[in-house]
Parts: structure tokens; C-alpha cells; sequence
């Protein structure tokens, strides 16, 4: 029962961080390219605080939810052990990649580090990376609704 319920929550959080990334790639990376240099980096720096408030717990909770789910699958022998394992991996290589790749990206952002000409081949590598870390966060959830549904 424990397990069942820890596989639900896990299935929840992926799905609104996964939902998450979604929006993000849809409405604010469109938004962003459609904005002038100088005003694209205005609203990073007054904002950046504000989208790490938002996704750092949103990833940190789907995360440590994810972890705890396949550890509890594991130990219980549960049938869904092996997606929730799926769904741990997945996600551990989405949450990999701010360091990788996103943390430095967003403060040169922030900082307007980046000179106005490169700003729109930026936000085109910027943006490839988010499409691979919101595959990454939809095929955990897609794991993660298969570990829930063996229970």
C-alpha cells in the first residue's frame, strides 16, 4: 500500500514538472525569441530569481519522489520496480543537465553576458537542450505511469 501510494505521488510530481517543461518550451522560449536583445535580457535579470523559485522545487520534488518510489518498489518487490527504476534514470539525467548545461546558460542570460548578435543562436542552443530535457521528463512520466499502473 505504501508503495502504491509512493508510486502515485512520484507519477504526480513528474507529471507537473514534465508539464512544466512543456509550458516552458511553448509559451516562454517563443516569447523569449520574439523579444529584442536588450529586452529579452532586461526580463531575464528580473525574472531569473523568479523561474528558479518555480522549477528548482518542482524538479527537486519530482526527483526525490521518483527516488524514493523506486527505492520503496525495490524493496517491496513491487511489479513496477524496473519502470520506477526507468522513471529514477530519466529523471536523473533531466535534473543533470541544469548543471551541464542550463545553470551557466541561464546567468550569462541573467548577466547579459552574451553579446545582442549571438543572443538569437543562444537561445536556439538553449532551446535544443530544453526539447532533450522535456523528452527526458516525459518518458520518466511515461515509465513512471507504468510502474504505477503494475501495482
Amino acid at each position: 500500500m505504501l508503495t502504491e501510494m509512493l508510486l502515485l505521488l512520484s507519477l504526480g510530481a513528474v507529471g507537473v514538472y514534465a508539464g512544466a517543461m512543456l509550458m516552458e518550451g511553448a509559451v516562454l522560449v517563443p516569447y523569449w525569441r520574439s523579444l529584442p536583445p536588450a529586452a529579452f535580457f532586461a526580463w531575464y535579470a528580473a525574472n531569473d530569481r523568479r523561474l528558479l523559485s518555480f522549477f528548482g522545487p518542482v524538479t527537486a520534488l519530482a526527483a526525490a519522489l521518483v527516488a524514493v518510489a523506486a527505492l520503496s518498489a525495490f524493496a517491496a518487490g513491487h511489479a513496477g520496480r524496473w519502470p520506477a527504476l526507468a522513471a529514477l534514470l530519466l529523471m536523473a539525467l533531466a535534473v543533470a543537465m541544469f548543471p551541464i548545461y542550463f545553470q551557466g546558460a541561464n546567468a550569462r542570460f541573467a548577466a547579459a553576458q552574451i553579446p545582442p548578435s549571438g543572443l538569437a543562436v543562444e537561445l536556439e542552443r538553449w532551446s535544443a537542450w530544453h526539447a532533450r530535457r522535456t523528452a527526458l521528463a516525459l518518458a520518466a512520466l511515461a515509465a513512471a505511469l507504468l510502474a504505477a499502473l503494475r501495482g
